[in-house]
């Protein structure tokens, strides 16, 4: 397993402000006339960062933005993950259509699974998996990770780049999701955890438990976990932003 990179920081709006440093880097990476290839992922804490995002101003043009997990809700819905990054971001930035690459939630799941899988092969390089520029993740109380969940069975799927995920114990039932693999051939992951509720499964995950989809993220490039001091209260040190 690589080792990954964890950066404390004080708060929710120092993440933000870090995290959108991160993502704009990798728009200035590119060079002209090529584009990064950025995964977005739902969630409050990757909205507060999307929000400081939008007041940054990186070459939009050599980005495109697709998404690593939606709800199978229409694309205005309140609980889609299109929707927030949307008004969040998307709405903004100065962006072609093309430069934005939703899940169609509205469709049925496996038929959303299937459309956004042949968007993925025919959008981003890479084999056998799309390999991303950047995936930005959230993580859940529980440990799950995009909409990968633990103990389910779509944690092992390695034969697919995007995946129905049902879950009848959720407000939203049926979810699209990137399939592990597809994750870990990113050149670069971002994790963000803000709340202090996830302390435990922050510091199992970076033990590696592998019950935890988030714990089993083992990109072929980098990965970065962005955590503020609350989230990391149960990691070696208590926590404490190291003074940078």
């Amino acid at each position: 397993m690589s080792t990954p990179e964890v950066i404390v920081v004080k708060d929710l709006l120092t993440l933000a402000d870090r995290a959108a440093a991160r993502i704009e880097q990798v728009a200035l990476s590119q060079p002209a006339g090529g584009r990064a290839t950025i995964a977005l992922a739902g969630g409050g804490t990757p909205k507060a960062a999307y929000q400081q995002l939008a007041a940054r101003c990186p070459p939009w043009g050599r980005v495109t933005f697709f998404f690593g997990d939606e709800r199978c809700v229409p694309p205005d819905d309140e609980a889609s993950n299109f929707h927030m990054a949307k008004d969040a971001l998307l709405d903004r930035i100065p962006l072609r259509p093309d430069q934005v690459h939703r899940i169609l939630g509205e469709l049925p799941p496996e038929e959303a699974a299937a459309r956004a899988e042949q968007d993925l092969r025919a959008s981003v390089p890479g084999d056998p998996y799309p390999v991303f520029d950047l995936t930005i993740l959230g993580m859940g109380p529980d440990g799950h990770t995009a909409s990968l969940f633990p103990g389910s069975a779509e944690v092992d799927v390695t034969d697919r780049l995007m995946i129905p995920v049902h879950r009848p114990d959720l407000p939203q039932p049926w979810r699209v999701s990137l399939t592990l693999p597809v994750i870990n051939a990113s050149r670069r992951v971002l994790m963000l955890v803000g709340s202090g509720e996830k302390a435990q499964m922050v510091r199992r995950a970076l033990e590696g438990d592998r019950s935890l989809p988030a714990g089993r993220l083992d990109p072929a490039g980098e990965l970065t976990w962005l955590v503020t001091e609350d989230a990391a209260s149960e990691l070696p040190g208590g926590g404490e932003a190291p003074r940078r």
